[in-house]
C-alpha cells in the first residue's frame, strides 16, 4: 500500500456572478486558512476565479486580487456569460495546475477552514477519491435561513437521496474536495450542467466505483451577506428536472 505524502497541492475553484463585495473576502479567507496549514498538510495552493461576464464589475474585483496577492496564487478565467455553475467548475478544473480539486461558493456560505480537515482526510486515504462536506452530521449546520428554505433543503436532500441513493448525507452540497483525475473522468459522464451539476457528479462517483468518503467534513452553511441570492424558481424548477433526468437514466 502506497505511502501517504504529508501535504497535497490543491487548485480552488471559485465560479463568480455578481459576487463583487464578496469575492474580496473569500480570497482572504482562503489564502488566510490555507497558509496557516502550508508544509503541515497543504504543499501549494492556486485559486481559479471562473468569472460569467458579472455585470457588477466581479472581473474586475478579479483582476485587481490578482494583482495584489503573490505570483500563482490567483488566476482570473473570464468567460463570455452566465453559462452554467457545472459548465464553470468543468472550465476551471480544465485550467488547474494540481491534482486536487476543491469546489467552494463564492458568497461567504461556506468558510475556508473546512479545507484542511478535507485535505487531512485525503491524505489518510490515498485511495479516496472524493470528500464531502456536510451540513446534516453532528458538527455542521445552516445560518440564517428561514425555516421554509430549511425544509425545502432538506425535502431536497431527501427526495434525491430517496430516488438515486447516493450514500453521501448531503447530496446538494458544493463544498467538496475530488482528485482531479477522478473529477475529469466524471464530467465526462455529466450530462447536467447547472445546479443539478452538484448532485449528479456523487451520484456517477457511485455509479462510476470512485470511492467517496464515508466520514464527511461537518460544514456550516451561512446565508450570504452581501449580493442577491441566485436560488430562484428557476432554479428549483431546473433541479426537480434535473432529479428526473438522474432518475430515469442512472
Amino acid at each position: 500500500m502506497p505511502v501517504p505524502s504529508n501535504c497535497l497541492s490543491v487548485s480552488v475553484l471559485l465560479p463568480t456572478y455578481n459576487e463583487h463585495d464578496n469575492l474580496p473576502i473569500i480570497t482572504y479567507l482562503i489564502v488566510k486558512e490555507l497558509d496557516k496549514v502550508k508544509g503541515d498538510c497543504i504543499d501549494d495552493y492556486e485559486i481559479i476565479i471562473i468569472d460569467d461576464n458579472s455585470p457588477d464589475g466581479t472581473g474586475k474585483v478579479a483582476d485587481r486580487l490578482q494583482a495584489i496577492y503573490p505570483p500563482g496564487t490567483i488566476r482570473v478565467v473570464k468567460r463570455a456569460g452566465k453559462l452554467g455553475l457545472g459548465s464553470a467548475y468543468i472550465h476551471g478544473a480544465g485550467q488547474a495546475r494540481f491534482d486536487h480539486i476543491v469546489i467552494l461558493d463564492a458568497d461567504l456560505s461556506h468558510h475556508p477552514r473546512a479545507i484542511p480537515a478535507m485535505v487531512r482526510k485525503m491524505l489518510a486515504d490515498p485511495q479516496l477519491d472524493i470528500c464531502y462536506g456536510s451540513r446534516y452530521v453532528p458538527g455542521g449546520g445552516i445560518h440564517g435561513w428561514t425555516l421554509v428554505r430549511r425544509l425545502t433543503s432538506r425535502g431536497a436532500n431527501f427526495l434525491a437521496d430517496f430516488l438515486l441513493d447516493p450514500q453521501v448525507s448531503d447530496l446538494t452540497s458544493s463544498f467538496r474536495i475530488y482528485k482531479k483525475a477522478a473529477f475529469l473522468k466524471l464530467i465526462q459522464a455529466m450530462v447536467t450542467r447547472g445546479y443539478t451539476f452538484q448532485m449528479e457528479i456523487m451520484v456517477r462517483a457511485k455509479q462510476l466505483g470512485f470511492k467517496v468518503g464515508q466520514d464527511p467534513v461537518p460544514i456550516e452553511f451561512v446565508d450570504r451577506q452581501f449580493g442577491e441570492s441566485k436560488l430562484g424558481s428557476g432554479e428549483i424548477i431546473g433541479y426537480l428536472k434535473g432529479l428526473w433526468t438522474l432518475f430515469t437514466t442512472c
